[in-house]
């Protein structure tokens, strides 16, 4: 992502995994008043692409995950990139952290909501998603980078409390 951002050149910057699709071929043309704005972010919706397999959470509300840029971020991932515009201008100073090699999406949103950027939210689905994504596993790591970013951004003294919520969600996703 941050090679992308070093070649763009445009106004607005999206980004979408090798496994996601726009939702069809009006989507940029029906958002592009959006990114009028004076906004630093726009952020729709994506639909999952499920399977019976996958999990109640996935499958509520026929796959449709709506963004949510408020203080929701600091317990749990509310925002994905495959439905979110990015102006260009905001990684001059906010680069992707490749430490974090699966979550680098989740830390930089949570890093641009503590610094109040201003975002708008749409009800548009912009992308379709796989399900089977690398996010997806619940591996233990992930939840390891979580915790690390998210006491980055705050508090050593919070750690303990991202622990805790990290291995509640650990364990019931293993459900």
């Amino acid at each position: 992502m941050n090679k992308g951002i070093s070649l763009s050149r445009g106004k607005w910057l999206y980004f979408l995994g090798s496994d996601d699709s726009l939702k069809d071929d009006t989507t940029l043309e029906n958002i592009a008043i959006e990114l009028q704005s004076n906004f630093d972010v726009v952020s729709g919706k994506i639909q999952y692409l499920f399977t019976n397999s996958d999990s109640r959470q996935i499958k509520k509300r026929n796959g449709i995950f709506s963004s949510k840029w408020s203080k929701k971020l600091w317990i749990k991932n509310t925002v994905h990139h495959q439905a979110t515009f990015y102006k260009r201008e905001l990684f001059d100073e906010n680069q992707y952290n490749t430490n974090y090699k699966v979550l680098a999406d989740y830390e930089i949103n949570l890093r641009l909501f503590k610094n109040k950027k201003r975002v708008k939210t749409i009800p548009n689905i912009i992308a379709f998603c796989n399900s089977k994504g690398i996010s997806k596993n619940y591996n233990w790591s992930l939840y390891k980078e979580e915790i690390k970013f998210k006491t980055k951004l705050s508090s050593k003294l919070l750690w303990p409390l991202f622990f805790k919520i990290a291995l509640l969600k650990f364990l019931f996703k293993k459900t």
